[in-house]
């Protein structure tokens, strides 16, 4: 088979695969290079996407986001509200070393992620737990009265 510059053929063999047949493919190796360099320097800046991923669960009396946060612990995770918006900030550390590893996915560092609510929150009932990875935030409502509609009257302009 000719090697080609395009990452794809028409057949369905995985990706992987099809990047292991081609051995030293110096082109290959540039590429997963920049891919690397790329997701190094962006996640530096925050702009990895939205890490943690979070379900936020909107009920009629408070709100609910779950964050998954594997390898982590309570002591490497704060929580933040302030102004109608959730903060989840942290961060993840890896003690091994990157030696010998061909490509490494894993997230390790800080992050910090800003979730708009949308709703008033009663403050003082916000509570948050975590256990094996898994942080659960609940956030009541805050009690406030519905403003009664006022009519008003639409007149002819002179």
């Amino acid at each position: 088979m000719t090697p080609t510059l395009t990452p794809w053929k028409t057949d369905m063999t995985p990706m992987a695969d099809r990047f292991a047949s081609r051995g030293n493919d110096p082109f290959l190796a540039l590429h997963g290079g920049m891919n690397r360099l790329f997701d190094e320097v962006l996640r530096d800046f925050g702009m990895t996407g939205s890490w943690p991923h979070v379900d936020i669960t909107d009920k009629d009396d408070e709100i609910v986001v779950e964050a998954e946060l594997p390898g982590m612990e309570e002591k490497d995770v704060e929580v933040m509200l302030r102004d109608g918006v959730l903060t989840l900030r942290g961060e993840r550390k890896d003690e091994r070393s990157d030696e010998g590893h061909r490509v490494t996915e894993r997230f390790r560092g800080q992050f910090e992620r800003h979730i708009p609510l949308g709703a008033e929150i009663d403050e003082d009932k916000v509570s948050a737990q975590f256990a094996n990875g898994e942080l659960r935030i609940t956030l009541p409502k805050a009690e406030s009265e519905a403003p009664e509609a006022k009519k008003i009257e639409v007149k002819r302009a002179a």
